[in-house]
């Protein structure tokens, strides 16, 4: 299975990054040892000062697909749940400023948080998904899906025409503004709708 990131997909983060608004969507890669499941502890790695958080709309693709047309892009998930893609944002600056690739930043061990799968016939309108992420009891993240650059079936097709999707593969759809710094002992929660699907702590 593929973890499949994107970057650049809500305007307001571009702005508090100061990034500029892709043409297209922009995608990265973590590899399955990225992989976080089932609420567990995050502990904070020591090659890193500043580790962010970023919650962002999943999408997990149920059947092989390439090439995808985007009229047929909706049959190929079934699933939505919520994730966050934690990031070592100084290595993450270090990279940009040398020109370097992110990976370093991206794909360590546990970055990509991925909470419990819910259909998506349980969700009202899917252009309107709302989600939220509390640290220690604060609001510090929301998102709606009808504001995301491009849509989670334009991704889908975009994505296809470079690499075959696989049943399993799990899209991290982007981040809304309000990304910040974690530390030992914070706890954060997170909403899809009005249900609780992120619930762990930083250790």
């Amino acid at each position: 299975m593929k973890i499949i990131c994107i970057g650049h997909n809500y305007h307001a983060h571009n702005r508090e990054m100061d990034s500029k608004t892709p043409s297209a969507p922009v995608y990265f890669l973590k590899p399955d040892t990225a992989l976080l499941i089932r609420n567990r502890p995050f502990f904070l790695p020591d090659f890193s000062n500043r580790i962010e958080y970023e919650v962002e709309l999943l999408v997990k693709i149920c059947k092989v697909g390439k090439n995808i047309q985007k009229k047929f892009a909706a049959t190929y998930y079934h699933e939505i749940g919520l994730g966050i893609d934690f990031t070592a944002r100084d290595l993450q600056h270090k990279c940009r400023t040398e020109g370097e690739p992110w990976e370093i930043a991206k794909g360590f061990d546990s970055s990509a948080v991925v909470s419990e799968f819910i259909e998506k016939e349980e969700i009202p309108d899917l252009n309107s998904v709302h989600f939220k992420l509390h640290l220690n009891d604060k609001l510090v993240q929301t998102g709606i899906s009808s504001e995301m650059i491009f849509s989670i079936d334009d991704i889908i097709v975009h994505i296809s025409k470079f690499m075959t999707l696989k049943t399993g593969d799990i899209i991290f759809t982007g981040t809304p503004s309000g990304v910040g710094k974690v530390a030992i002992n914070d706890h954060l929660e997170g909403w899809l709708e009005d249900q609780k699907l992120l619930d762990f702590f930083v250790k």
